[in-house]
Protein backbone atom coordinates (compact mmCIF):
# COMPACT_ATOMS: atom_id res chain seq x y z
CA UNK A 1 0.00 0.00 0.00
CA UNK A 2 1.15 3.61 -1.03
CA UNK A 3 1.89 5.92 1.54
CA UNK A 4 0.81 9.86 0.80
CA UNK A 5 1.80 12.64 2.54
CA UNK A 6 0.49 16.82 2.22
CA UNK A 7 2.75 20.07 2.14
CA UNK A 8 1.94 23.34 1.67
CA UNK A 9 4.69 25.27 -0.79
CA UNK A 10 4.19 28.97 0.50
CA UNK A 11 4.97 32.28 -2.11
CA UNK A 12 8.06 34.58 -0.88
CA UNK A 13 8.67 38.19 -1.49
CA UNK A 14 12.35 40.07 -1.05
CA UNK A 15 11.28 42.99 0.99
CA UNK A 16 14.87 44.21 0.15
CA UNK A 17 17.38 42.62 -2.81
CA UNK A 18 20.43 43.98 -3.77
CA UNK A 19 22.56 42.42 -6.41
CA UNK A 20 26.68 42.38 -5.75
CA UNK A 21 29.17 42.43 -8.63
CA UNK A 22 29.46 39.31 -11.18
CA UNK A 23 32.00 36.37 -9.91
CA UNK A 24 33.72 34.60 -11.64
CA UNK A 25 32.09 31.64 -12.20
CA UNK A 26 29.13 34.27 -14.00
CA UNK A 27 26.77 34.09 -10.89
CA UNK A 28 25.92 37.10 -8.63
CA UNK A 29 25.83 37.50 -4.64
CA UNK A 30 22.70 38.80 -3.32
CA UNK A 31 21.60 40.55 -0.32
CA UNK A 32 18.30 40.01 1.21
CA UNK A 33 15.14 40.46 3.43
CA UNK A 34 12.82 37.04 2.85
CA UNK A 35 9.35 36.65 3.94
CA UNK A 36 6.81 34.35 3.58
CA UNK A 37 3.24 35.02 2.05
CA UNK A 38 0.29 32.66 3.14
CA UNK A 39 0.05 32.16 -0.68
CA UNK A 40 1.10 28.48 -1.19
CA UNK A 41 0.41 25.94 -4.13
CA UNK A 42 -0.35 22.44 -2.57
CA UNK A 43 2.56 19.31 -3.32
CA UNK A 44 0.91 15.82 -2.81
CA UNK A 45 3.95 12.84 -2.31
CA UNK A 46 2.48 9.26 -2.94
CA UNK A 47 5.59 6.32 -3.00
CA UNK A 48 4.57 4.18 -5.77
CA UNK A 49 6.16 0.64 -6.32
CA UNK A 50 8.16 1.69 -10.40
CA UNK A 51 10.90 2.70 -8.69
CA UNK A 52 10.80 6.02 -10.83
CA UNK A 53 9.74 10.13 -9.94
CA UNK A 54 6.84 11.34 -11.60
CA UNK A 55 4.78 14.37 -11.45
CA UNK A 56 1.38 15.83 -12.31
CA UNK A 57 0.58 19.64 -12.48
CA UNK A 58 -2.64 21.42 -12.29
CA UNK A 59 -3.83 24.79 -12.14
CA UNK A 60 -0.76 26.28 -14.12
CA UNK A 61 1.62 25.42 -16.85
CA UNK A 62 5.02 24.74 -15.72
CA UNK A 63 6.22 23.25 -18.77
CA UNK A 64 8.31 19.68 -19.05
CA UNK A 65 8.46 17.62 -16.11
CA UNK A 66 12.25 17.21 -16.68
CA UNK A 67 12.63 20.79 -15.30
CA UNK A 68 10.06 21.34 -12.88
CA UNK A 69 12.29 22.30 -9.98
CA UNK A 70 9.72 19.63 -7.63
CA UNK A 71 10.38 17.23 -10.18
CA UNK A 72 14.26 17.67 -10.07
CA UNK A 73 14.22 18.08 -6.12
CA UNK A 74 12.52 14.29 -5.63
CA UNK A 75 14.60 12.92 -7.62
CA UNK A 76 17.95 14.55 -5.79
CA UNK A 77 16.45 13.20 -2.51
CA UNK A 78 16.06 9.81 -4.04
CA UNK A 79 19.29 9.79 -5.75
CA UNK A 80 20.69 11.07 -2.28
CA UNK A 81 18.89 7.64 -0.54
CA UNK A 82 21.11 5.53 -2.66
CA UNK A 83 18.19 2.46 -2.59
CA UNK A 84 15.23 2.54 -4.73
CA UNK A 85 12.31 4.32 -4.13
CA UNK A 86 9.54 5.11 -6.39
CA UNK A 87 7.42 8.74 -5.90
CA UNK A 88 4.35 9.96 -7.46
CA UNK A 89 4.33 13.85 -6.74
CA UNK A 90 0.72 16.18 -7.13
CA UNK A 91 1.57 19.61 -7.51
CA UNK A 92 -1.54 22.14 -7.33
CA UNK A 93 -0.38 25.78 -8.56
CA UNK A 94 -1.96 28.81 -7.06
CA UNK A 95 1.27 30.93 -6.96
CA UNK A 96 1.91 32.79 -10.41
CA UNK A 97 4.67 31.04 -12.02
CA UNK A 98 7.93 32.89 -12.96
CA UNK A 99 6.91 35.76 -11.22
CA UNK A 100 9.45 36.45 -8.59
CA UNK A 101 7.31 34.60 -5.91
CA UNK A 102 9.63 31.82 -5.46
CA UNK A 103 6.92 29.50 -6.54
CA UNK A 104 9.41 27.13 -8.37
CA UNK A 105 11.24 26.90 -5.14
CA UNK A 106 8.71 26.43 -2.70
CA UNK A 107 7.57 23.50 -4.61
CA UNK A 108 11.23 22.06 -4.83
CA UNK A 109 11.45 22.67 -0.97
CA UNK A 110 8.50 20.54 -0.36
CA UNK A 111 9.35 18.45 -2.37
CA UNK A 112 12.37 17.68 -0.46
CA UNK A 113 10.97 17.36 2.96
CA UNK A 114 8.07 15.03 1.49
CA UNK A 115 10.63 12.66 -0.28
CA UNK A 116 12.13 12.54 3.29
CA UNK A 117 9.52 12.08 5.15
CA UNK A 118 8.02 9.24 3.14
CA UNK A 119 11.42 7.45 3.36
CA UNK A 120 11.73 7.73 7.12
CA UNK A 121 13.56 11.17 7.26
CA UNK A 122 17.66 9.51 6.23
CA UNK A 123 18.90 12.74 5.05
CA UNK A 124 19.89 14.68 7.71
CA UNK A 125 18.70 18.89 7.71
CA UNK A 126 22.26 20.00 6.61
CA UNK A 127 22.11 17.76 3.81
CA UNK A 128 18.90 18.68 2.38
CA UNK A 129 19.84 22.31 2.87
CA UNK A 130 22.75 21.37 0.51
CA UNK A 131 20.52 19.81 -2.07
CA UNK A 132 18.63 22.79 -1.54
CA UNK A 133 21.20 25.42 -2.42
CA UNK A 134 21.89 23.29 -5.78
CA UNK A 135 18.75 23.65 -6.61
CA UNK A 136 18.20 27.33 -6.64
CA UNK A 137 18.57 30.55 -4.54
CA UNK A 138 15.79 30.60 -2.97
CA UNK A 139 15.25 26.77 -2.19
CA UNK A 140 17.13 26.97 1.35
CA UNK A 141 14.87 29.91 2.86
CA UNK A 142 11.87 27.94 1.18
CA UNK A 143 13.22 24.83 3.07
CA UNK A 144 13.99 26.96 5.95
CA UNK A 145 10.56 27.51 7.32
CA UNK A 146 11.23 30.65 8.51
CA UNK A 147 9.10 33.82 8.27
CA UNK A 148 11.30 36.37 8.12
CA UNK A 149 15.13 35.78 7.10
CA UNK A 150 18.10 37.66 5.99
CA UNK A 151 20.13 35.81 2.99
CA UNK A 152 23.23 36.29 1.65
CA UNK A 153 25.83 34.25 -0.79
CA UNK A 154 23.90 32.79 -3.54
CA UNK A 155 20.54 32.61 -0.88
CA UNK A 156 22.45 29.62 0.94
CA UNK A 157 23.57 31.77 3.94
CA UNK A 158 20.43 32.57 6.07
CA UNK A 159 19.71 34.39 9.35
CA UNK A 160 16.43 33.37 10.65
CA UNK A 161 15.03 36.39 12.13
CA UNK A 162 12.26 36.96 14.87
CA UNK A 163 8.93 36.83 12.84
CA UNK A 164 7.11 40.73 12.29
CA UNK A 165 3.27 40.66 13.23
CA UNK A 166 1.06 39.22 9.77
CA UNK A 167 0.42 41.83 7.40
CA UNK A 168 -1.92 42.02 4.68
CA UNK A 169 -0.39 42.61 1.36
CA UNK A 170 -1.57 42.97 -2.57
CA UNK A 171 0.21 41.22 -5.13
CA UNK A 172 0.35 42.54 -8.88
CA UNK A 173 1.34 40.39 -11.76
CA UNK A 174 1.30 42.03 -14.97
CA UNK A 175 1.11 40.15 -18.11
CA UNK A 176 4.66 40.56 -18.43
CA UNK A 177 6.77 37.70 -17.71
CA UNK A 178 10.81 38.66 -16.79
CA UNK A 179 13.16 35.42 -17.76
CA UNK A 180 15.94 35.61 -13.95
CA UNK A 181 18.90 35.28 -16.57
CA UNK A 182 17.84 38.66 -18.70
CA UNK A 183 17.06 40.58 -15.51
CA UNK A 184 20.49 39.71 -14.74
CA UNK A 185 22.23 40.87 -18.25
CA UNK A 186 20.19 43.97 -18.48
CA UNK A 187 21.20 44.83 -14.54
CA UNK A 188 25.18 44.12 -15.74
CA UNK A 189 24.64 46.37 -19.25
CA UNK A 190 23.29 49.10 -16.93
CA UNK A 191 26.23 48.86 -14.09
CA UNK A 192 28.93 48.57 -16.88
CA UNK A 193 29.49 52.95 -16.46
CA UNK A 194 28.03 52.99 -12.78
CA UNK A 195 30.88 53.03 -9.64
CA UNK A 196 30.64 50.28 -6.91
CA UNK A 197 28.16 49.83 -4.31
CA UNK A 198 28.29 50.83 -1.06
CA UNK A 199 28.02 49.64 2.35
CA UNK A 200 25.28 48.32 3.88
CA UNK A 201 24.75 47.29 7.62
CA UNK A 202 22.38 44.36 7.92
CA UNK A 203 21.09 44.78 11.48
CA UNK A 204 18.42 42.56 12.66
CA UNK A 205 17.27 45.23 15.63
CA UNK A 206 16.86 47.74 12.71
CA UNK A 207 14.43 45.07 11.46
CA UNK A 208 11.84 44.70 14.19
CA UNK A 209 9.38 46.77 12.50
CA UNK A 210 7.52 47.00 9.33
CA UNK A 211 8.88 50.57 9.57
CA UNK A 212 11.79 49.70 9.65
CA UNK A 213 11.52 47.05 6.82
CA UNK A 214 9.73 50.19 4.98
CA UNK A 215 12.72 52.31 4.99
CA UNK A 216 15.67 49.72 4.26
CA UNK A 217 13.12 48.31 1.06
CA UNK A 218 14.27 48.25 -2.38
CA UNK A 219 14.91 46.18 -5.31
CA UNK A 220 18.58 46.16 -7.61
CA UNK A 221 16.82 45.16 -10.37
CA UNK A 222 13.56 47.63 -10.96
CA UNK A 223 15.07 50.52 -12.75
CA UNK A 224 16.45 47.69 -15.20
CA UNK A 225 13.23 45.90 -15.73
CA UNK A 226 10.59 49.03 -15.56
CA UNK A 227 13.01 50.29 -18.46
CA UNK A 228 12.35 47.40 -20.46
CA UNK A 229 8.80 46.27 -19.24
CA UNK A 230 6.83 49.50 -19.59
CA UNK A 231 3.93 47.68 -18.25
CA UNK A 232 5.79 46.40 -15.11
CA UNK A 233 6.70 50.26 -14.50
CA UNK A 234 2.73 51.48 -15.16
CA UNK A 235 1.62 48.42 -12.51
CA UNK A 236 4.20 49.48 -10.19
CA UNK A 237 2.77 53.22 -10.19
CA UNK A 238 -0.28 52.46 -10.11
CA UNK A 239 0.13 50.26 -6.67
CA UNK A 240 2.39 53.01 -5.28
CA UNK A 241 -0.47 55.15 -5.53
CA UNK A 242 -3.19 53.12 -3.11
CA UNK A 243 -0.62 54.70 -0.59
CA UNK A 244 0.98 51.38 1.32
CA UNK A 245 3.29 50.66 3.83
CA UNK A 246 5.61 50.17 1.36
CA UNK A 247 6.00 48.61 -2.35
CA UNK A 248 8.10 47.12 -4.03
CA UNK A 249 8.89 44.54 -6.95
CA UNK A 250 9.97 40.68 -5.40
CA UNK A 251 12.83 38.85 -7.02
CA UNK A 252 13.62 39.72 -10.72
CA UNK A 253 10.24 40.18 -11.05
CA UNK A 254 7.38 40.87 -12.71
CA UNK A 255 5.31 40.49 -9.73
CA UNK A 256 4.78 43.71 -7.64
CA UNK A 257 3.98 43.87 -4.06
CA UNK A 258 2.43 45.99 -1.52
CA UNK A 259 2.07 46.11 2.29
CA UNK A 260 -0.27 47.49 3.88
CA UNK A 261 -1.67 48.57 7.76
CA UNK A 262 -5.14 46.87 7.56
CA UNK A 263 -6.66 44.41 5.96
CA UNK A 264 -9.12 47.34 5.11
CA UNK A 265 -6.56 49.52 3.10
CA UNK A 266 -5.63 46.19 0.75
CA UNK A 267 -9.11 45.57 0.17
CA UNK A 268 -9.60 48.92 -0.92
CA UNK A 269 -6.61 49.09 -3.04
CA UNK A 270 -7.29 46.13 -4.62
CA UNK A 271 -10.72 47.36 -5.52
CA UNK A 272 -9.04 50.67 -6.85
CA UNK A 273 -6.82 48.29 -9.20
CA UNK A 274 -9.30 46.25 -10.70
CA UNK A 275 -7.70 43.57 -13.25
CA UNK A 276 -6.77 45.70 -16.08
CA UNK A 277 -3.08 46.49 -14.98
CA UNK A 278 -2.78 42.16 -14.29
CA UNK A 279 -3.53 39.70 -11.83
CA UNK A 280 -3.96 40.88 -8.61
CA UNK A 281 -4.42 38.62 -5.46
CA UNK A 282 -4.92 39.19 -1.94
CA UNK A 283 -2.73 37.59 1.09
CA UNK A 284 -0.98 38.12 4.38
CA UNK A 285 2.53 37.50 5.65
CA UNK A 286 3.14 34.59 7.78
Amino acid sequence: MSETATRAAHAKVNLFLRVLAREADGYHGIETLFARLELADELVARTSGDQSVTLEVSGGETGPPEENLAFRAARAAVETMRRPFGVHLALAKRIPVGAGLGGGSADAAAALSLVNQLAGNPIPRAELLHLAARLGADVPFCLAEASLALGWGHGERMLALPALPPAPVLLLTPAAPVRTAEAYAWLDEARATSGRRGALLLDPAALSTWSDVARMAGNDFESAVFGRRPAVRAGFEALAGTHPLLCRMTGSGSTLFAIYRSERERDDAQMMLGKKLGTVTATRTL
